[in-house]
């Protein structure tokens, strides 16, 4: 090797290794999409979001029942926080009912079915009585219950053909019936019609498309063929047709579906029309809450039927959109509720609630926008009514319920830290989880190996 200048050997230079590859960067959009499918996908998503749901429709449905409600009170010489009072009381005492359901065991639920069909069916006769029954708007549908309040027994009905319906296909499943014909439709549809009929006996069509819908509900869970569900349908369809032609009340409302002109020919479309203006003169983020030009005795019924109107001229675009994703979010939680469990009672039953609320909700909206006829339906949980948010509360303690009874929910409920100081162990220990800490990182584990999901 030759040598350097000053004499020394060439000092041996190590070799440069080569750079290593830097690891890609992750999308980030991608990281937080896997993030949000893994949240979604928790034991208690479903618990967490009928819960937090409900809530925030009911307590902002309580904001604008305050808001659209002073002018009709000051109108009426009452004070302007008459309706909110009244709306208030109601939802402390739904908030009762709501809890009380939610720890309800399921076998309860089973047995509060009949005496809920038969008390439904009894107040629903009343209705009819002379002296009894309340006339409000041309409807026969009201009983006085004293004072000021007001009692609609219809809208127990609604929960009455839930809880009755659930039950009795959950029996006729367990036997192996649902596969004839006859054991789907009877005795469920002949109930249903006569809580139709007394119903359309007060005139309320709009309460009786809700029954409807939740019948149709129940049966496609049932899993109706589709001949069979097709019959039931036109024959609905063919009732509904005929008592529509038959009232020219209901043939006015059709008529002002894309009206947009209060009185453009001989039907009176003032409501429909001042709903528009009113969403149309929200803009985006509306024009403040309490600012409503259109409550001021230009919409009707601004406080019940067309609250959504008026949360979207005051509150914008931005409002209404937030009111509809909750209903979503609701809904998508009923679901899930429904098609992840074993026990037919609970599969019949939240799906009929969740019929309920979302066609409700959809029909609602549908009126307030012009795509629907006006049916006079409330806004589930948001408009004024103590009849109507009753028994909707209680049946979302009915999902409440139901959504802690899946078991992957339960055990994430008892891993959580007890208060009061309690070791999580002994909680641990409570409920069967002796063998070891587990992870609930989807809906998809199940507590026990003896008990599947049924998970679709």
């Amino acid at each position: 090797m030759p040598g350097s200048r000053t004499g020394r050997p060439p000092v041996q230079r190590a070799s440069r290794r080569p750079l290593a590859a830097r690891p890609p960067r992750d999308n980030p959009v991608r990281t937080l999409s896997v993030r949000v499918r893994k949240a979604w996908d928790r034991p208690l998503t479903a618990y967490y979001l009928i819960l937090g749901g409900s809530l925030l429709i009911t307590v902002l449905g309580l904001v604008m029942v305050y808001s659209a409600s002073q002018i009709t009170a000051l109108q009426l010489s009452l004070p302007g926080s008459y309706f909110f009072r009244k709306q208030f009381l109601a939802a402390c005492i739904g908030g009762v009912l709501m809890f009380a359901a939610s720890r309800m065991p399921v076998r309860l639920h089973r047995a509060l079915a009949y005496p809920i069909l038969a008390g439904s069916v009894f107040l629903m006769i009343l209705v009819q009585v002379p002296g009894i029954g309340v006339a409000v708007n041309g409807n026969q549908n009201w009983i006085s219950v004293g004072g000021p309040f007001q009692l609609q027994p219809s809208e127990f009905g609604k929960l009455a053909l839930v809880l009755w319906g659930a039950d009795l296909l959950a029996r006729k499943q367990d036997k192996r019936l649902l596969a004839q014909w006859k054991h789907m439709l009877v005795p469920l549809v002949p109930v249903a019609f006569m809580l139709l009929g007394l119903i359309m006996l007060g005139g309320d069509m709009g309460t009786a498309i809700i029954l409807t819908a939740i019948l149709f509900g129940l049966l496609w869970l049932a899993g109706a063929p589709t001949r069979l569900f097709g019959g039931v349908l036109s024959i609905a369809l063919t009732l509904g047709f005929i008592l529509i032609r038959t009232s020219p009340n209901r043939m006015a409302r059709l008529s002002c579906l894309g009206a947009t002109e209060p009185q453009a020919g001989p039907v009176d479309c003032w409501q429909a029309v001042h709903g528009i203006y009113a969403l149309a003169s929200g803009g985006l983020f509306g024009s403040g809450l309490g600012a409503s030009v259109e409550k001021w005795g230009q919409l009707p019924e601004a406080h019940t039927d067309f609250i959504f109107a008026i949360t979207g001229e005051e509150l914008g675009l931005a409002g209404t959109l937030s009111v509809l994703a909750l209903f979503a979010a609701l809904g998508y939680a009923g679901i899930r509720v429904a098609g992840r469990t074993e026990d037919h009672f609970v599969r019949y039953a939240a799906g009929g609630v969740t019929t309920w609320i979302t066609a409700q909700a959809v029909i609602n909206v549908g009126a307030v926008l012009g795509l629907l006829p006006i049916a006079g339906v409330p806004l589930p949980l948001f408009s004024y009514g103590g009849s109507a948010l009753l028994p909707t509360m209680f049946a979302i303690g009915l999902l409440i319920a139901f959504a802690r009874e899946d078991p992957a929910a339960r055990a994430a409920l008892a891993m959580r830290q007890p208060r009061f100081g309690r070791k999580r162990a002994a909680v641990r220990g409570s409920a069967g989880e002796n063998a070891g800490p587990r992870r609930w990182n989807t809906m998809r584990r199940r507590a026990s190996a003896a008990r599947s999901s049924g998970e679709r």
